[in-house]
């Protein structure tokens, strides 16, 4: 699933392309794919595109009255799309621009296309206020950036929460924007059990898991910026994530695995369990 720096980057690349198209059309191919009733698409129409931000792991379409709030999922992609086919393979939905003369004097009538590969249908678009968006659903319910949050703000959602801190990165109410890979990254650049809990981490833990998330975030998105289109999972920087098995680059021990139904844990017992082996089941105890 891509995380903040591959929504970062990709808005980037989008804000580029199309800010100050003016949206004439939306059409859904499933009834899926959108998620709210009100405000409509149709609001925006008429009205020139003024970014695309992002909050969390939401790419934010933004218009004068009316904000796409877009949510990849695992197999989704929003991406330009030049062929306007009445059925495109994974189409879920399509923002339609009035078609623009380029500086060469071609003519730009690209469309963005929500994608999503696979069976779940689980990607989708919801509609919200530009005015007060940050405070609508799905987005009032996220918590801060993972690339701004202070020491301070760690420590007190540490305090607050007492739970397995890979659990914790990857819950968008506690941090926006970590997913599977960045938790096992930041696991491994603090040095900490992904099992440690974030109550008893401290002060202490807080402000070293808190450097590293900025590490991890910085060297993913600083990736994601030398590249024209968003990565595949494979291509991202990674220390431990999907290397079960492979040295760590850091000490040489083997990457450990702990298999969960619909995701992995890796790490490297050297640098983070002082050596212990964590029980392959979801039964396993916490490890300071």
């Amino acid at each position: 699933m891509p995380e903040m720096p591959e929504i970062e980057a990709h808005a980037e690349r989008l804000t580029e392309r199309f800010a100050g198209r003016v949206l004439s059309g939306f059409t859904p191919f499933n009834f899926t794919a959108l998620k709210t009733a009100v405000p409509p698409p149709s609001e925006a129409f008429g009205q020139p595109m003024i970014d695309v931000g992002r909050r969390g792991k939401y790419l934010l379409v933004r218009f004068e009255p009316v904000t796409f709030a877009v949510h990849l999922m695992q197999g989704g992609r929003l991406v330009p799309d030049t062929k306007h086919s009445a059925k495109p393979r994974g189409g879920q939905a399509r923002l339609v621009f009035e078609p623009t003369e380029r500086s060469d004097g071609s003519i730009d009538d690209s469309a963005l296309l929500l994608t999503e590969q696979g069976k779940e249908r689980r990607a989708g678009i919801w509609c919200v206020p530009t005015a007060g968006a940050l405070s609508s659903p799905p987005l009032d319910k996220l918590g801060p950036e993972a690339a701004t949050i202070t020491d301070d703000e760690l420590a007190d959602l540490f305090a607050a929460n007492s739970m397995r801190v890979h659990g914790f990165l990857r819950d968008q109410r506690m941090v926006a924007g970590i997913g599977r890979r960045l938790a096992n990254e930041i696991c491994h650049r603090a040095r900490i059990s992904p099992f440690a809990n974030t109550r008893k981490l401290g002060t202490d833990g807080a402000t070293t898991v808190a450097a590293a998330i900025r590490s991890c975030v910085d060297e993913g998105l600083a990736y994601e910026r030398t590249r024209d289109d968003m990565s595949a999972s494979k291509d991202r920087p990674s220390a431990m994530h999907s290397r079960t098995g492979e040295p760590c680059p850091d000490c040489g021990d083997a990457v450990r695995a702990v298999e969960y139904s619909g995701y992995t844990v890796n790490y490297c017992p050297t640098c983070q369990t002082g050596g212990k082996v964590l029980a392959d089941n979801t039964t396993s105890k916490f490890l300071k």
